[in-house]
């Protein structure tokens, strides 16, 4: 059963936190490392430009800025996407998932964990879904993680529910 966030907080206390996790997409090249890339870029496209124009083609030099451009703008909207977050809570009451946009827009959800099960393919491929399912509604989570993370995920979730059912929260 999905509730919406004012029903979370009209709840009585959810109890110890038994499970937390952030969730983020990955990206291997650093800020750093971004101005270093775009500024070979540049100086690449600058010296075969420069060549170009004294060979005579010189419309070809406004193509080579449009590929500068192009290749900012991919690595900016990469970077954009990488502010996503996914943010799971388990207590005894409450398994809940807290969704944010690369605009830093929230979204929550809640979900009994006394009817919750974990789903994921074995071995997971890239694009099989980590899926929690209740009430027979099946809710993703960590679509963005490499498959090994969504594994290492799906493992701990389990083994935090498991401890939840069968062993007493104090």
């Amino acid at each position: 059963m999905s509730l919406s966030p004012p029903d979370i907080a009209e709840t009585a206390d959810p109890g110890p936190v038994v499970f937390d996790a952030e969730l983020r997409p990955h990206r291997s090249l650093s800020m750093r490392g971004f101005r270093l890339l775009m500024g070979a870029v540049i100086a690449v496209s600058a010296i075969a430009g420069g060549a170009v124009y004294v060979a005579g083609a010189w419309p070809v030099i406004g193509f080579m800025g449009a590929d500068i451009l192009l290749i900012y703008w991919a690595f900016r909207a990469s970077y954009r996407a990488a502010k996503r977050c996914e943010r799971l809570r388990l207590t005894p009451a409450w398994l809940t998932i807290q969704r944010i946009d690369p605009r830093g827009r929230g979204r929550t959800e809640a979900l009994r964990p006394q009817w919750l099960r974990v789903e994921l393919d074995d071995p997971a491929g890239p694009s099989s879904p980590l899926l929690l399912w209740s009430h027979g509604r099946a809710t993703p989570v960590g679509s963005f993680l490499p498959p090994t993370e969504r594994e290492r995920l799906a493992a701990s979730l389990r083994a935090a529910l498991g401890r939840l059912r069968f062993e007493p929260i104090r």
